[in-house]
Parts: C-alpha cells; sequence; structure tokens
C-alpha cells in the first residue's frame, strides 16, 4: 500500500471512531447525564451512578463539581441539542453555595445533602473551580459573574498556596510532598482562561508553570514525568518518588503543546518524549496501565478509564501538530481502547477500571470521567476539522 494510502486509510479509521464515540457522547452520555446525574432534589450533581445507571449516596469532592459543569459547558460546541444551560447553573449555583469556605477558598467534600465534611481546601480543587468557570460563562453569560469568582479564586489561591520560591502547595497548611499532578490542572486552567481573555495574569501563572514542568517535574535524564517532590522539587525519596504514570505523560504532553509547543522547541521535544514514555512503557494489552516506576517497569497494571482519554488527547494533537503516521495510529488505537470501557447495558455509562488481566471491574460509575471524555472527543473532533 502506498503512503498517501495508508494515511487515507487511517484518516478513515480515525474518521470512524470519531463518528462512533460523538454519537455515543450525545446520544447516550450527556442525555443520561444531564438526568439521572443531577440531583434535582438537594441540588449538584451525583458523585457516581450504578452501573444500572442509579444516583449513589456517596459524599461528594469538590473537584467533581467543577468537571461535571465544565462537561456541560462544552455540550453545544461539540453539537449536543439538549439544555445545557440547565445543568450548568445548577451545578454552578450549587457549588458556590455549599462548598465556598469564608477565606474565598473551596472545601473539598460535602454530603449529599450539602452538609460540609471536609473544610480543607487543596489546590487540586480549586484548579477544577477555575477551570470550570473559564467555561461556563459562555454558557451562562450575565446570569452568573463567573469572572468575578474567578478572580476572587485567582486572588485566594495565590494569597494561600503561592510558595515563595516557586510553583504552589499542594495543600493549606503546607505539607509534604509538593505535587505536579494539582499544578497540571491549574496549567490547564489558566490556558483556557489565557485562551477566552488574553488577560495577562493567566499567562503569568501558565508560563510560571511550564517553566516549572520544564525544569523540576520531567526528569532530565528520562524524560519521564515525577509525581511527588519535597521543598526543594527534588523527587521524594523511596516508591511515591519514583511513580511515572502514562496517564499524566500524555497529559503534560497536551498541556506543554496547548502552551508553547508548536513554536517553542524545548516544549515541544518535552512533549514529544513524554508521550514516547507512555506508549513505549505504558501501553499492555492495548490499553495504558496505571503506573509505572522510574525504570519503566510496571508498577500498576490496571487502566482506569481517564488514562485511556489523555491516551487519545494527546494523540490527536500531536498528530494534529505534527501529522506523524504514527501519531495517526495512536489516535486510531488510543480511540478502541477508550471504546471497550463503554460496553455495558446501559447506554452513556462506562467501567471505570479494566484489570491487568483485561476484564472489566463492575463498580460504582464516576461522574468525573466525563470531563476526561469530553476533552478527548473535543480533540480528536479538532483533528478531523483540519
Amino acid at each position: 500500500m502506498g503512503f498517501e494510502s495508508k494515511k487515507d486509510e487511517l484518516r478513515a479509521q480515525v474518521t470512524k471512531a470519531r463518528d462512533q464515540l460523538v454519537s455515543w457522547l450525545l446520544e447516550a452520555a450527556y442525555p443520561l447525564w444531564s438526568t439521572r446525574g443531577v440531583d434535582m432534589i438537594n441540588g449538584g450533581f451525583h458523585e457516581s451512578l450504578t452501573l444500572q445507571g442509579n444516583p449513589t449516596d456517596a459524599a461528594r469532592r469538590g473537584r467533581v463539581q467543577p468537571r461535571q459543569i465544565f462537561a456541560f459547558s462544552k455540550a453545544h460546541r461539540l453539537g449536543w441539542k439538549g439544555n445545557a444551560f440547565d445543568p450548568v447553573s445548577h451545578g454552578v449555583s450549587y457549588f458556590l453555595t455549599r462548598y465556598r469556605r469564608p477565606d474565598g477558598l473551596f472545601r473539598t467534600l460535602v454530603a449529599p445533602d450539602g452538609a460540609p465534611l471536609d473544610h480543607r481546601a487543596v489546590l487540586y480543587d480549586q484548579a477544577f473551580a477555575l477551570l470550570s468557570f473559564a467555561v461556563a460563562g459562555q454558557v451562562l453569560g450575565p446570569s452568573f459573574d463567573i469572572k468575578g469568582e474567578a478572580d476572587k479564586l485567582r486572588s485566594a489561591v495565590d494569597r494561600e498556596f503561592h510558595r515563595a520560591a516557586a510553583g504552589f502547595n499542594s495543600h493549606i497548611p503546607p505539607v509534604m510532598p509538593l505535587q505536579s499532578n494539582p499544578h497540571m490542572h491549574l496549567f490547564e486552567a489558566s490556558l483556557e482562561w489565557l485562551r477566552g481573555t488574553g488577560l495577562p495574569v493567566w499567562r503569568v501563572w501558565a508560563d510560571e508553570i511550564g517553566e516549572l514542568a520544564l525544569k523540576h517535574f520531567i526528569d532530565a535524564s528520562t524524560g519521564a514525568l515525577r509525581e511527588s517532590f519535597d521543598d526543594t522539587w527534588t523527587p521524594m525519596s523511596g516508591v511515591v518518588g519514583r511513580i511515572v504514570e502514562p496517564g499524566h505523560q500524555f497529559e503534560w504532553a497536551w498541556l506543554l503543546l496547548n502552551w508553547n509547543g508548536p513554536w517553542r522547541e524545548d516544549a515541544r521535544k518535552a512533549a514529544i518524549r513524554l508521550i514516547e514514555v507512555g506508549e513505549t512503557y505504558g501501553i499492555r494489552n492495548g490499553l495504558a496501565v496505571n503506573a509505572l516506576l522510574d525504570d519503566f517497569s510496571v508498577h500498576d497494571g490496571a487502566a482506569r478509564l481517564w488514562v485511556q482519554t489523555e491516551r487519545l488527547r494527546a494523540a490527536a494533537i500531536a498528530a494534529r501538530l505534527m501529522g506523524d503516521e504514527k501519531y495517526w495510529q495512536m489516535t486510531r488505537d488510543s480511540a478502541a481502547g477508550l471504546m471497550r470501557y463503554f460496553e455495558v447495558k446501559v447506554p452513556g455509562i462506562w467501567y471505570d477500571l479494566i484489570s491487568a488481566s483485561g476484564d472489566p471491574i463492575e463498580g460504582p460509575v464516576p461522574a468525573g470521567n466525563l470531563y476526561h471524555i469530553v476533552g478527548a472527543i473535543e480533540e480528536l473532533m479538532t483533528l478531523l476539522k483540519r
């Protein structure tokens, strides 16, 4: 088969996968999660559903409400004809009412009825609040002062979490380890706000976190991204400091390419290497596994759904920006891996975990995965628009 014929075949395969995923999202997932996933009695979104599509009584984490706000804020852009305003408005009202602390930060956990269960504020949750605010305004218009809410939260994060040296503490009061993961989502939120507003304050945060990733989070000798650090940004001792998560290799690659990667050589090279690490060492039985160690041996061979979405998102942006056949193949293969999680009886529901032996694990269906699914499908749609 000639080169052009192979490219045409790959594009056709990726297009077919895109159509399947978009159909599932618009015809099954959004209708189900906009009804059964919304708590019309207590407010907000259910933390999880059962595999039969019924709400659970799980406590509600501060990160999941903004994730659902984000997912529904993207719905019309992705082609859903349903009512996105109501779940977004419903979610924002509940989040602002039930999670906000007197200092302007958001607590980490409430009961299903909205009663506070854990008053602590962690950076990870604040990052998702900022991310959801960045897109919710496009749906809500003047009905909420979303920009004002984001400005207040950004100031509170700057005051309470920003370190004197570099980066942000993961918790307040500060405790070790410092973590790259909440920085990743603060990076994502900053880039989303920067795209929407162009305001320099978001560029400052994005550049600080991007530089921190290139200098400290990514191991200069292997090109792999680490998770846990001491207060000098040196990887923690022991196993915790050796963890390398394939999903985060892919997620950081996507962010670096969105940041300055297309024209900044060091960011682009770092992103390509992160994809290479995840794809070379982190794939087993067609799925990206949960965790490796720094010698690239498998630490956790099970495979969560969100890891597959980040593999797809990284593959799609790499295929779009660089055009290499291998990234188109990776896009096709990661889409096929993701669709394995949707092989359940109730349309719009998914398995959260597939074991190392390839067997789906039955359990609660986390609502927060919809954020990951929406992000991957959006990037796949962007690839094929071009």
